[in-house]
This record gives structure tokens, sequence and C-alpha cells, in this order.
């Protein structure tokens, strides 16, 4: 198992734990996690932050430079708001551990030039469905369906 993709899967776990929704993120310059997060919009009460959002978050301001240089690892495939996000910041590669249980933004990320790499990996697939059996409602309200 990737070492950056595991620590992902690790951000999903806590926020799952908490009594969120099991998604999480981290951000990689240089071989070295510069910022990591979780889906916590139940936690917090929030309306944005989804995993790779916490993740840009807690990287804090960084240079233009540093998220071009940059690799973003998330257990699902990137929401459009994440995917605007990883857009807006120049970040030139996603890792994405699943897109089985739901499909993000990733035609529109290589259309602006970004590599998206989908593992497949099965304790991604597994995290979201057993969360959307248990819970969906709260996933719905995730993706902003009715």
């Amino acid at each position: 198992m990737d070492p950056f993709m595991q620590a992902a899967i690790d951000e999903a776990r806590l926020g799952r734990a908490e009594g969120g929704i099991p998604i999480g993120s981290v951000i990689v310059h240089r071989g070295r996690i510069i910022g990591r997060g979780h889906n916590r919009r139940v936690q917090q009460g929030s309306a944005i932050l989804h995993g790779e959002m916490d993740a840009l978050e807690n990287a804090g301001r960084q240079p233009a430079q540093v998220y071009r240089e940059s690799v973003i690892y998330t257990t699902l495939s990137p929401c459009p708001m994440c995917s605007g996000a990883i857009a807006l910041y120049g970040i030139p590669k996603v890792v994405v551990g699943e897109n089985q249980t739901f499909m993000g933004e990733e035609a529109w990320l290589r259309g602006r030039g970004v590599a998206v790499e989908v593992l497949q990996d099965a304790t991604c697939v597994h995290l979201m469905r057993d969360f959307i059996e248990a819970e969906p409602t709260l996933w719905n309200e995730d993706i902003g369906e009715p």
C-alpha cells in the first residue's frame, strides 16, 4: 500500500470514528505530507469541509509553486467543489482511492491537464459502501442530492 494513500485512508477512518463521512485526503509535496484532512462537514457543521478541502485548509497558506509541485491523494473521486480547488491551485496530479461508489469530476480535471490516477482500492470501496448503506440521507446531503 502506498503510504500516502494509507494516510488518506487513516484520515477517512478518523472522520467516520468522529461520526462523520469516511473520506480522507493528504497533500504531498516533494515526498512529504504538508496537509491532511477528512470530511468534517458533520463534526464542524460546515458546508464545505470535504476531505480535500480540509487537507488544503490544514496545509495552510503556501506559495503557488508548492501546490504546482504537489500531489493530492483522496480516498474518493473528487466532487465539483474539490475539483475546482485542485484546479485553482494548480495541483498537477490526483491519486483517487476509488470511483465506484461516486464518480466525481475526473474528466473535468483531465480536461484541465490534471493527471488522475484511480487505484480502485478495496478498503476505500468498502469504507464508502458501508457508510452509504448505513447513512444514505447523510451521504445524499454531502453530495447535494435531495
